[in-house]
C-alpha cells in the first residue's frame, strides 16, 4: 500500500505550479481546463499525485496550513536541501530551527528537512535510514552519523 494522492488549497495555481514543477521537480500530470486545479505526478508517473486547488474551487476555499512529506533517498535529500538553500528557501530541522542540515528522528530512523511552499504549507523531504533505531535521538544528521560511527567502532 502507498499514498496515491493528496491535495492542497493554494492562493494562485500558476505560482504553486511553478514552485512544485520547477523547484521540486514534479511533473505536470493535468491542468483542468474548467476548474482552477492542477495535478502533478510525485515520483513515477501514475504512482502518486498532488492536486493544487485554486481559491475559486470548493477545496481551494478550505483554510488552514497542511503538512506534506516527500520520500527520497539520503543522497537525493542532501542534493534537494542544497538546491532549496541556493534558491534562498529557508529550511528548518524537526524543531523548526533554521538550518541547511537535515535533522534525524531516531525512532524511525529518518533524516528530514522542512520548508514552506508559497502558501505556507509545511513541506518535508524525508529519507528513511538503514541504521538501527535510537528512540531517544533527535538531532542533526552529522551528530547522528558521528554517533553511528562511534557505535560501530566500539568492540
Amino acid at each position: 500500500m502507498h499514498l496515491y494522492e493528496t491535495h492542497l488549497p493554494v492562493q494562485n495555481t500558476e505560482r504553486a505550479l511553478t514552485f512544485y514543477r520547477d523547484l521540486l521537480g514534479l511533473e505536470l500530470a493535468y491542468r483542468d481546463p474548467g476548474r482552477d486545479i492542477v495535478f502533478l505526478w510525485v515520483g513515477s508517473k501514475e504512482q502518486s499525485m498532488l492536486g493544487l486547488w485554486g481559491p475559486d474551487t470548493e477545496y481551494g476555499r478550505i483554510s488552514g496550513k497542511r503538512h506534506l512529506a516527500f520520500a527520497m533517498s539520503l543522497p537525493e535529500l542532501l542534493a534537494a536541501a542544497a538546491r532549496l538553500n541556493q534558491q534562498r528557501i529557508i529550511t528548518t530541522n524537526f524543531l523548526r530551527e533554521k538550518t541547511a542540515e537535515p535533522s534525524v528522528i531516531g525512532w524511525m530512523p529518518s533524516a528530514q528537512i522542512y520548508f514552506e511552499d508559497p502558501d505556507g504549507h509545511m513541506l518535508e523531504f524525508i529519507a528513511l535510514l538503514d541504521d538501527a533505531p535510537a528512540p531517544s535521538f533527535i538531532g542533526s544528521l552529522s551528530a547522528w552519523q558521528q554517533a553511528r560511527s562511534t557505535t560501530r567502532s566500539q568492540p
